[in-house]
């Protein structure tokens, strides 16, 4: 307990005794005339901190963030190679990173932060009105990202994480969070993508204005990152689920979702 609430909780003791007193002396007296003011409640116990379910060891974040984002991003490229690291967008990656994390379970996950540069190419369709499915072809759109995620050695990945969690946490703080725990949100992040649905392919589409949606209500509901999970088709879709699964395992300790 630091002073300055020593001094609170001494004061908060002394009134309630005073208090106390004063009304065991006004019942050994004649009932006065007039009423007394009942002293006033104790203060609110303050609310508790937020509870870390999934602590990550780190060092202490650099003072640096931009010399420290560039080692990151050459580890990175150590790691995947020139060819793979072409699909990442490197400025400000560890923002990134964080504001898509947080994106990814919500219902909108803006491209304008996303780490990775946008998939080429344009949504590819099949049929007309009334008939509208995402086109087979549409897969080999995110064949690339597949494939990257099925070449990361996940130990070597959260090890690299495990390395900068100090900037990963501040820029979960600066985002709005200043109590959060960023690695508990990149776990529910993870487990959401894992929970998205492998429908029945085609999956039927509808354009009630310009842009498309799922024609399915259910699917239409889900979150951002699973509707991507959706898009890129069901093959993919388990490539990337299977590394997933992977990450997770390593950063929670080998313990099974």
């Amino acid at each position: 307990m630091n002073k300055s609430v020593q001094i609170v909780v001494a004061v908060v003791i002394v009134a309630v005794a005073v208090a106390g007193y004063y009304f065991w002396q006004q019942r050994q007296q004649p009932a006065p005339t007039l009423a007394v003011t009942p002293p006033p409640p104790p203060p609110a116990a303050p609310a508790a901190e937020p509870q870390i379910l999934h602590p990550i060891e780190s060092p202490a974040p650099p003072p640096s963030v931009e010399h420290s984002e560039a080692t990151m991003v050459s580890a990175l490229q150590d790691m995947l190679g020139k060819k793979a690291l072409a699909l990442l967008l490197t400025d400000r990656m560890i923002h990134r990173i964080v504001a898509t994390v947080d994106a990814l379970p919500r219902r909108k996950a803006p491209t304008s932060v996303w780490p990775v540069k946008p998939v080429p190419g344009s949504f590819v369709t099949t049929g007309s009105e009334g008939d509208l499915a995402i086109a087979a072809d549409n897969a080999a759109r995110y064949a690339p990202y597949a494939a990257l995620a099925r070449s990361v050695d996940a130990r070597r990945l959260v090890d690299l994480y495990r390395s900068y969690y100090g900037l990963f946490q501040r820029a979960y703080q600066e985002l709005g969070y200043p109590k959060g725990y960023f690695n508990d949100r990149l776990i529910e992040a993870i487990d959401d993508l894992l929970d998205a649905p492998e429908p029945a392919e085609p999956v039927r589409l509808v354009q009630p204005k310009v842009l498309y949606q799922f024609a399915d209500p259910d699917l239409e509901s889900r979150s951002a990152g699973q509707k991507i999970m959706i898009r890129m088709g069901v093959k993919n879709a388990k490539t990337v689920k299977a590394k997933l699964r992977e990450i997770r395992q390593v950063l929670t300790g080998g313990g099974a979702r």
